[in-house]
């Protein structure tokens, strides 16, 4: 069982990779909230449209009543989420936020964000991680560039280049 924050979804949309989702891990959950925020008119007009119509692959939840106290510092979307993997006892979330990041893990959760997400695809051979970076640098995504470059670095170690092939 997944569950995702509006995060993760928005960033795949945007660069064209949301398809990988459902062949890493078959379904995707979010909650109410999650799917509102990927639908809201400041979102971009990709997100919108593909969360006016989700693929059968992504279940949209009603949200749990009233977060616990830890959770109700973060953001909507990222408590209604870390909730809704509390109700139906998630293996993973897939979330971005650093602090719904730390709090997830207190909670036992495993967690992992877009740039996993992405490596973990490219591993599988679903996509070309160099390119989809690059993508991913053409929108708003906030990162760490040294851990885009150690990702790229492991991913063209996985697949037997030498270091100073790009």
């Amino acid at each position: 069982m997944v569950v995702a924050d509006a995060g993760p979804l928005h960033y795949l949309v945007l660069i064209g990779h949301i398809e990988v989702l459902p062949r890493l891990f078959g379904a995707v959950s979010v909650p109410t909230t999650v799917a509102d925020e990927l639908r809201h008119p400041n979102a971009p007009d990709a997100v919108r449209a593909w969360a006016a119509a989700p693929p059968p692959w992504l279940a949209v939840h009603p949200d749990s009543a009233e977060p616990t106290e830890d959770l109700r510092r973060l953001d909507p979307g990222e408590r209604a989420a870390i909730a809704l993997a509390h109700t139906l006892g998630a293996g993973l979330l897939l979330i971005d936020d650093r602090a719904g990041v730390a709090v997830a893990r207190q909670q036992g959760f495993r967690v992992t964000g877009t740039l996993g997400v992405l490596a973990d695809a490219a591993a599988e051979g679903l996509l070309d991680l160099a390119a989809a970076f690059a993508a991913l640098r053409a929108t708003n995504f906030r990162h760490a560039p040294a851990l885009l470059d150690a990702l790229l670095a492991a991913d063209r170690a996985r697949r037997g280049e030498p270091e100073g092939d790009r």
